[in-house]
Parts: C-alpha cells; structure tokens; sequence
C-alpha cells in the first residue's frame, strides 16, 4: 500500500461554516495537491454523501466531524472541540447528541441576533439561514450579515470583543467532553483533541484534564494548527508523547472565513495509519 504523502485532517464546508461546498471542498483539496483530505463539519455529517460523490481521483476522504464539547472543571464550563474521525453516523446514541447539538447552535444563532437587533444593529436572522444554506449555523454566519451591513471588515473583526466574542457572545449547550469520547468511541470512531492550546482562542483546559481524556479513550491530540503558536505547539508534541497519544497537524481550513489555506499544516503518515486502524465505524474512501 502506498503511503499518502500530504494528509489535512479539519476542513469545514457549507455543510457547517465554511464557504465551499463538500464537492467543491474536495475539488479543492485535490488541486492543493493533498493525498487525504478529512471533512469535519461541526456536529454534522451532511456533507459526506456529496463530498463521495464528487471524490477527484488520486484523493482519499476521510469522513468525520468536530463535536462541541465542554469540560465543567472550570466556572464558567470552557468549550472545547473533538475531531472524530471514521465514526458510523448511524450509531444512535451519538447521533441523538449531535442532532440536539445543533439544534441548541441554531437556538442560539437566534437569540444573539435578537440581541443585536434589540441594539439597533441590522441583521435578519432570516438572512442569516438563507446565508447557510441550510448548513449548521454558526457565528461565522452572523459575523457575513455583519459584514454585509458594513459594520465590520472582516471574520476576525466580528469576533472581537465588541461583537461576537464578548458582548453579543452566549453558550450553548455542548456535549461534556467524557461523555463525548464515549459516544465517539461506541459508534467506532478516532476521537482527537482540537487545537488544545490555543490560548488566543480563549480559555485552556489544563493538561491534567487531557491526561484523564487519554485514559477516557483520548486518541490524539492536534499540534500543528494556525492558532497554535510554536511554543504551544511544542508543548502539545510533548504532551502527546507523555501519554501515548498520536499527533495531528491540519489547516481547519473554512475558506473565505479564515485566510488559512488547505494543506498548510498537514499530519504525518503514521499518524494517519493509526487513526485509520483503530476505527470501527467507517472506512476512508479513496478514489482511483
């Protein structure tokens, strides 16, 4: 078996909040020369019959997704995101958790808006899920209506403290991170820990917590990311070693919403052969 050579394992496409359709994604990937790609939509598979459909030939997808989570070891909970690779959608019980997921996202997404209008500031929420296109609907949507009334420039901007990253910021009701790893692992799927150090994303669990996860059934941990600064990155290599866990680099590519590009931090073949011999639920699907 010949080992793929360029492996990006977190992409996003309309199916959640990025700006490419699956089919369009997987085109992509092909043309930035990647060998795996894995489409990880947040707490959706939507996106996966169509990203199949359209496989360029020399590529290989790996069907997952990126599962909001909270740890409550801390006041308030800190939220915090699984990679869940290889799962089999159909296991009910991870199935029912993610669908509520949703549904608790877009509750949200609606209720920020309510505020923002209760403010004064123009945004439609029916615009908003126009804008989606029936993906699961995040920030990043609210941030374009932002955008598109000329009240902030850009993505980054709309999450800034005076929009949604502070005043107009509300939680929403994730799956508790053990609770997450249990339900990944019983429906056959690679749980992996998403940019776990990215401290200029907010708040960090500490490593003691991703210890407790490694014996929880953990799998890995994300190292190389664009919110990972090189000390950071470090440590997460290291702390991936102290416990055995395997290392994933990946863009967590969401086209036009972040400038990142695919491909910009991949994930090394041994890595990837682990994750795809310790899954039960789905298999890669390669392209001839």
């Amino acid at each position: 078996m010949s080992v793929p050579a360029r492996i990006d394992l977190h992409t996003h496409s309309t199916a959640s909040d990025g700006t490419l359709a699956p089919a369009d994604l997987v085109r992509a990937a092909a043309d930035a020369g990647l060998d795996v790609v894995a489409l990880t939509d947040h707490d959706t598979t939507a996106g996966w019959s169509p990203a199949v459909a359209a496989l360029p030939p020399g590529l290989t997808l790996v069907r997952g997704a990126e599962i909001s989570c909270r740890w409550s070891g801390a006041e308030p909970a800190i939220p915090l995101h699984l990679l869940a690779y290889l799962f089999d959608p159909a296991e009910p019980h991870l199935a029912a958790e993610l669908a509520r997921v949703r549904r608790a996202r877009e509750e949200r997404g609606e209720r920020i808006v309510r505020l923002l209008q209760a403010d004064g500031v123009p945004v439609s929420w029916t615009e908003i899920l126009t804008g989606a296109g029936g993906g699961t609907v995040g920030r990043p949507h609210i941030a374009q209506a932002l955008i598109r009334a000329g009240l902030v420039a850009t993505t980054t901007e709309a999450f800034g403290p005076d929009w949604l990253g502070e005043r107009y910021r509300l939680p929403k009701d994730d799956i508790e991170v053990f609770r997450a790893v249990a339900l990944v692992r019983a429906a056959g799927g690679v749980p992996v820990f998403a940019h776990p150090k990215a401290s200029r994303r907010g708040r960090i669990v500490p490593d003691e917590l991703i210890a407790d996860l490694a014996t929880a059934g953990l799998a890995g941990l994300e190292a190389d990311h664009e919110d990972h600064d090189p000390a950071e990155r470090a440590h997460v290599r290291g702390l991936a070693a102290d416990l055995g866990l395997l290392v994933t680099g990946s863009s967590d590519f969401h086209g036009t919403h972040k400038t990142v590009r695919l491909g910009a931090h991949t994930t090394g073949p041994e890595a990837y052969e682990r994750i795809v011999a310790l899954a039960r639920g789905v298999t890669p699907v390669a392209s001839s």
